[in-house]
Order: structure tokens, then C-alpha cells, then sequence
């Protein structure tokens, strides 16, 4: 059947590598693009919506930790009163 090892390899490469070929009309093929730029889009819009929903928790989370810092610092800083009884 095969003459050489090279014949066989030839042979099954050719036939590995063989694809199914489908045909459409231009028509067919622009619906095809549209559709695909369309869910392209789709999918940046989600993207997006997630992102900045992602972003103003961040941001709400970091705004709580920056006040209750804030209150920690006052409460951790002696009054001016109390610094001028301490003073004198």
C-alpha cells in the first residue's frame, strides 16, 4: 500500500488536515458579521455596566474605611483645651 514511511506521512497529513468547507452568499455573510459585531458590542456594554458597578462598591468601601479613620484620628487627638491644661 505505502511504498515508505515518508508516502505514509504524506498521506495522513494530507487527509488530517482536510476541512469541511461551507458557502454562503454575500448576504449571508454580512448578517454573519453584523451578528458578531453586534454580540461584540453586547459584550463591551456588559463589560462596562459590570466595571462601573464594580468600581462605586470600591469606591463606597473605600469612602467608609476614609471616615472611620477620620474618627479614629479625633478620637486618638487630644483637644486644645486639654493640650493647655496639660501645658501649663
Amino acid at each position: 500500500m505505502y511504498s515508505s514511511l515518508i508516502d505514509m506521512a504524506f498521506a495522513d497529513s494530507f487527509i488530517s488536515t482536510m476541512r469541511t468547507v461551507y458557502v454562503v452568499s454575500d448576504s449571508q455573510l454580512e448578517e454573519l458579521k453584523r451578528n458578531q459585531r453586534q454580540e461584540e458590542l453586547d459584550n463591551i456594554e456588559t463589560s462596562r455596566k459590570r466595571l462601573e458597578e464594580s468600581y462605586q462598591a470600591r469606591v463606597k468601601v473605600l469612602d467608609e474605611r476614609e471616615h472611620a479613620l477620620q474618627e479614629e484620628i479625633k478620637a486618638l487627638t487630644p483637644d486644645k483645651k486639654e493640650k493647655e491644661k496639660v501645658s501649663a
